[in-house]
């Protein structure tokens, strides 16, 4: 069960590779233009996460970002578009932190059908390797999940990449 997918690269942009490894399992991986510190805190601070978390091009905004990034520490994220009667709110609990390389959380808006998602990374001379590790509890679970994240988690990512450009070239100037 090795269903691979990849977002077409554009010149000096990266791809980001989805890999459904199992029935229950989805992984992403994409290298990013920055080091690992600053990947790891665009992850862990919800000022940098509310810049870059919600896909652009479906209409969605994050509104409101907590984040107590520290194991045992709560998220929350609630998002608002135009055409949901209400807002949708995403919450879990952070399962394991080591800066700059790990992060661990669970996904209990779902309920028994949440995931648990597992972050990596890895410095690459400047630059950040990431591999994103999403556990299902069931294949339904990853089956009625994977359609957004197909589309959703590349343009994350390459919005990611955006802000990195400029939290670079801030941190330049320091």
């Amino acid at each position: 069960m090795d269903a691979r997918r990849e977002s077409e690269p554009t010149p000096m942009k990266n791809r980001t590779t989805l890999e459904r490894k199992s029935e229950r399992e989805l992984v992403f991986t994409r290298t990013f233009n920055g080091p690992v510190r600053i990947v790891f805190e665009a992850w862990t601070k919800p000022e940098l996460l509310k810049l870059w978390w919600a896909p652009k091009s479906i209409g969605l905004t994050l509104v409101s970002c907590e984040a107590d990034v520290r194991v045992g520490g709560r998220y929350r994220l609630v998002f608002s578009h135009p055409a949901a009667p209400k807002p949708m709110e995403f919450f879990g609990r952070y399962l394991e932190v080591t800066p700059h390389s790990r992060l661990v959380w669970t996904n209990e808006e779902g309920g028994d059908s949440g995931q648990v998602t597992t972050v990596t990374f890895e410095e690459r001379g400047g630059k950040t390797l990431l591999v994103m590790h999403d556990l299902y509890p069931s294949k339904e679970a990853l089956d009625g999940a994977i359609e957004g994240m197909e589309g959703g988690m590349p343009e994350q990512f390459e919005q990611l990449d955006e802000l990195l450009v400029t939290l670079g070239a801030s941190v330049g100037r320091q």
